[in-house]
């Protein structure tokens, strides 16, 4: 008889299949605890999707922080997700104020606040994005601290563009705008537009901006590469992934109505690839 599907694979499998695959070439020790950080930063992300107001949300995300603080609980115990990231804490030493971070990074999520310059963005995915990939690498060198900072800084701003353009549709039908609002008013984009569907030259041209952008900061890297222990170097290998999600975003004709996803094979086609070369990405 076949056995039941991993939840915490399962998760990851679903909510974001790069970091998914990008975890099948990893050690196998390290493995499973890669998946269960990847699972926990899917269950942050998703909170926004699964409430309508901020409370409840902000609820869902301090059920998190007392688990960390009170991991022996009854309820905690019995969460696959939560099981998982505290075995995955002790594996990979990561510093539970860290936890903690990706935590109070997602309460921003839960308003439709606008982020008002790009720099506002990057320090915004830098403590999401970034901070998954540096935690990422901390398990990928099996508990060491691997070095290379830069790489996920960098990194993590690159990868974080690449999703919230790609998310881009979904957000703008519940109203929620994380575009610049800088680069907004300079290609004459506004959120009333956005958010009723309307696509325009303007935002083609804010989204090529943007890609710009992340495509230097994946550049930047690139030249921080030499800093990271190579033993970390499954935990950057969905950076490969983002230049190939750039290119579809700048190709796409109706980008309120998303671009399509590519198929899983040669999402895995591409992460074999990369895992062959240095840098990976």
């Amino acid at each position: 008889m076949a056995s039941p599907p991993d939840p915490v694979s399962s998760l990851v499998r679903e909510a974001a299949f790069g970091r998914y695959a990008a975890a099948l070439f990893a050690p196998a020790e390290a493995r499973p605890h890669l998946l269960a950080l990847y699972a926990f930063d899917a269950e942050l992300s998703r909170v926004r999707d699964l409430v309508s107001e901020p409370l409840p949300g902000e609820l869902r995300l301090q059920w998190w922080r007392d688990a960390l603080e009170n991991p022996e609980r009854a309820d905690v115990v019995s969460h696959p997700v939560a099981r998982a990231l505290l075995a995955a804490a002790a594996y990979g030493n990561l510093p539970r104020e860290a936890l903690l971070g990706l935590i109070d990074a997602r309460i921003d999520d839960l308003y439709d606040d606008p982020v008002p310059t790009i720099q506002d963005l990057e320090a915004r995915l830098g403590a999401t994005a970034s901070a998954v990939i540096r935690l990422a690498s901390l398990i990928a060198a099996g508990g060491r601290d691997p070095g290379g900072a830069e790489v996920a800084g960098f990194g993590g701003v690159a990868d974080g563009i690449a999703r919230m353009l790609s998310a881009l549709p979904r957000q703008a039908a519940r109203g929620q705008i994380l575009l610049p609002a800088d680069l907004m008013a300079s290609h004459g984009v506004t959120r009333e537009a956005l958010t009723g569907g309307t696509a325009s030259t303007g935002l083609t041209e804010l989204v090529s901006e943007l890609c710009g952008h992340a495509r230097r900061r994946l550049m930047e890297a690139r030249g921080a590469w030499r800093e990271l222990d190579p033993a970390a170097g499954s935990a950057v290998l969905p950076l490969a992934l983002v230049a190939p999600a750039l290119d579809r975003l700048e190709r796409a004709k109706a980008l309120l109505r998303g671009s399509p996803e590519p198929a899983r094979w040669r999402t895995l086609l591409t992460l074999w690839r990369a895992s062959r070369r240095e840098p990976p990405f």
